[in-house]
């Protein structure tokens, strides 16, 4: 059972360079990708390689014993193992092919998984050629490993993002479209840094359009990019200094893209399309040879027993824990929304679960009691439905805590798509529907997103690729990302 390689939409969907002229030669930029991917798979190899002889090391100082039994020479070629089966793992996997990363957690989800992957197969070597190295360093490595490779990662994408600072390794790209899409497509190349690609600017043709810059999307809203308004001509590429241009317009007429693509030959820039924007209805299939012939089987996604087993176990540990240690912190909050305002403290909805089955989903109350209970919820914080507490439990997504009371009672899940209100499941579309294929969840790919200024209805795309690579480290790369974020709209 696979999920086929269909079209991916939007911010997912891979630019697909087409250059009309054949330079002939391969420009600074991409030499310094695959510069850089060099020195991703070595400092992976050095990381994995540290990370085995740490724990071959705390082991030594915890069981004195250990270095006499384990040998040195033992635990540098286990470290190399390592090292080189993680390297070939995460090469097999696309890891150094400097594509958009999926808001990173790809990253994060490989230096979770990868290293697994092979300390499993070194304890496979262990076994059967009777390596001598302790199985407590080999379990104490999944820790270790891990950490320090997304340390290494978070370092590495700090020196990424300084160096496309100073405009060293990237190409500088121009927008043709300022409409919703143009704005994601901005938002996603700041973020996708490994990519390559900096917009510093946009253009439009279009009159009703009168913004004069765009903003990154997102809450803190720090970068921008100029709009040109008007037809699209050489002169604007040339002056904006840039190597590419994407075009961001849907249904473009064959007379604008033609006037697109003349304006970049003079400018001697590449174009590139955004493809897949459509969604297939039906994205799993099953294929099978026949004397020549392929039949290709509509399916529905297995649902691994495994995964399910321990993804409810980590729900209900975690859920548990976080109920018990964060409970002075909800009768806190739960006081001041009744000092703020009348009314009841918890807020609590009918939302659409997993199958479409109904359930009663818990928060704090952020707006006044005299609200609609069923209604679009507030954009900005400064929608008159919004208390004066409300306002802070929302931009902290403090409201969001007693939703472990879901997670608990087995409605939710730590990771999974939102659940929406029932008046808009009604208005589902079959793709939409896709959605209520699993557990709903209090965090995932769109809210970790720029995306999530806009209703989740209208960003299927991250719902639908959660479900087709749902797994057990994607989640827990969700969560970690989900940490990172709530610290970073702390700080």
């Amino acid at each position: 059972m696979s999920a086929s390689d269909s079209a991916t939409p939007r911010l997912y969907a891979k630019a697909s360079v087409a250059s009309h002229e054949d330079h002939g030669h391969t420009d600074f930029a991409q030499l310094f990708r695959r510069a850089l991917a060099g020195a991703e798979s070595a400092a992976d190899f050095l990381t994995c390689f540290a990370g085995m002889l740490l724990s071959y090391a705390i082991d030594c100082s915890v069981h004195v014993t250990s270095q006499a039994m384990y040998p040195l020479r033992e635990a540098v070629a286990a470290s190399t193992l390592i090292g080189l089966c993680s390297v070939l793992f995460l090469h097999w996997n696309g890891a150094y092919r400097g594509s958009g990363s999926l808001l990173h957690i790809h990253e994060t989800e490989h230096a979770l998984r990868i290293p697994a992957l092979s300390v499993l197969l070194l304890l496979a070597f262990r076994f059967f050629l009777d390596l001598r190295i302790s199985y407590t360093a080999i379990l104490m490595s999944f820790i270790v490993i891990p950490v320090l490779v997304i340390l290494q990662k978070l370092m590495l994408l700090s020196i990424v993002r300084t160096l496309n600072l100073m405009g060293i390794g990237v190409d500088r790209a121009v927008i043709y479209g300022a409409g919703d899409e143009g704005k994601r497509i901005v938002s996603a190349l700041f973020q996708s840094l490994r990519l390559g690609i900096l917009p510093v600017g946009v253009i439009d043709d279009n009159p009703t359009i009168n913004a004069s810059a765009i903003l990154e999307m997102g809450y803190r809203r720090r970068r921008s990019v100029p709009v040109h308004r008007g037809p699209i001509i050489s002169e604007i590429l040339e002056s904006s200094q840039c190597s590419v241009l994407i075009l961001a317009l849907q249904n473009l007429s064959s007379e604008r893209q033609t006037a697109a693509v003349y304006a970049a030959k003079r400018a001697g820039v590449r174009i590139a399309f955004l493809s897949g924007l459509e969604v297939q209805e039906q994205r799993w299939t099953q294929s099978m040879d026949l004397d020549g012939f392929s039949l290709t089987f509509k399916a529905e996604p297995l649902l691994i027993w495994h995964y399910a087993m321990a993804k409810r176990a980590v729900d209900l540990i975690v859920s548990t824990f976080l109920l018990v240690l964060s409970s002075p912190l909800l009768l806190l909050i739960a006081i001041l929304i009744k000092l703020d305002s009348p009314g009841p403290a918890l807020f609590i909805q009918k939302r659409v679960g997993r199958n479409g089955e109904l359930f009663n989903i818990y928060k704090f109350r952020s707006m006044y009691a005299n609200a609609p209970r069923y209604d679009f919820s507030p954009a900005t914080s400064r929608d008159f439905r919004v208390t004066r507490i409300g306002r802070f439990i929302r931009r902290t997504s403090l409201d969001e805590l007693p939703q472990l009371m879901n997670v608990f009672l087995g409605d939710m899940s730590l990771v999974g798509p939102r659940p929406e209100m029932p008046f808009i499941v009604q208005e589902y579309t079959n793709e939409h529907r896709q959605r209520l294929q699993v557990i709903p969840g209090i965090t995932g790919l769109w809210q970790l997103s720029a995306d999530r200024a806009f209703p989740i209805h209208e960003n299927i795309q991250y719902d639908l690729y959660y479900i087709r690579n749902r797994g057990f480290f994607l989640d827990i790369a969700i969560l970690i990302h989900t940490l990172f974020f709530a610290i970073r709209q702390d700080a």
